[in-house]
């Protein structure tokens, strides 16, 4: 048997044939694909390019209504910024004239507590010169002592009365914050060191404010 005849022609064709429709159906197929490639990309482009229109659009609209924005603050602003201005000079004003008002105040205060403060003494000087008078014709020395001690008792009063108090120093231990100790002396006992054995000059107090510090002697 011949080849022709064990392959038949018709087989043979018809195999052929049905291989070249395959091969143009998958180019055509693959044709198809890169021609709708570029399309889409050009779609998306287009899209792109809209999107960008509208917000350009978008941009310029409220660069607009900004614009419109700012073109009407200015005129608020200033009289606002007047207003604040006009607010400010009136309240400095005020705190300068409050300021003059309590320094004349202050001054006054001092000059009226100062006279008072004299007008409290006079009496204890009425009371020495009285007391000077009667030594010039009285003898009896033990009443001059006894008018002396009596103005100087009523001029302690007025001192307290007034917010003066003396330091007590009398056998205290010694306190920095009251005392200034002038020398140190051997302690005449065991239990006076550190104490104050003997004051040369008092000291006194205002109003729980030391205005002169006791200056003592010191046991050691």
């Amino acid at each position: 048997m011949s080849l022709w005849q064990e392959f038949p022609v018709a087989g043979i064709l018809q195999g052929a044939d049905e291989y070249l429709k395959s091969n143009i159906m998958v180019e055509n197929k693959m044709l198809r694909e890169e021609e709708e490639l570029p399309v889409q990309g050009a779609g998306a482009g287009a899209d792109a390019a809209s999107a960008t229109d509208a917000d350009s659009m978008n941009d310029e609209s409220m660069k607009l209504h900004t614009k419109g924005k700012e073109d009407k603050q200015p005129d608020g602003m200033g009289e606002k910024l007047m207003e604040m201005n006009d607010k400010y000079l009136r309240l400095s004003a005020e705190f300068d004239n409050y300021r003059k008002r309590t320094l004349k105040e202050r001054m006054e205060l001092t000059r009226t507590a100062g006279e008072q403060l004299l007008v409290g003494i006079l009496p204890v000087v009425d009371n020495f010169e009285r007391a000077l008078e009667s030594m010039d014709y009285s003898s009896d020395i033990k009443s001059i002592k006894e008018g002396i001690s009596l103005i100087y008792s009523d001029f302690k009063d007025y001192l307290e009365r007034n917010g003066v108090k003396e330091i007590e120093t009398k056998e205290a231990d010694f306190n920095t914050d009251l005392h200034e100790a002038v020398t140190a002396i051997p302690a005449p006992a065991p239990e006076m060191k550190g104490k104050v054995i003997d004051t040369v000059e008092k000291g006194y107090i205002l109003n729980d404010k030391v205005i002169r510090y006791a200056k003592v002697v010191v046991g050691e």
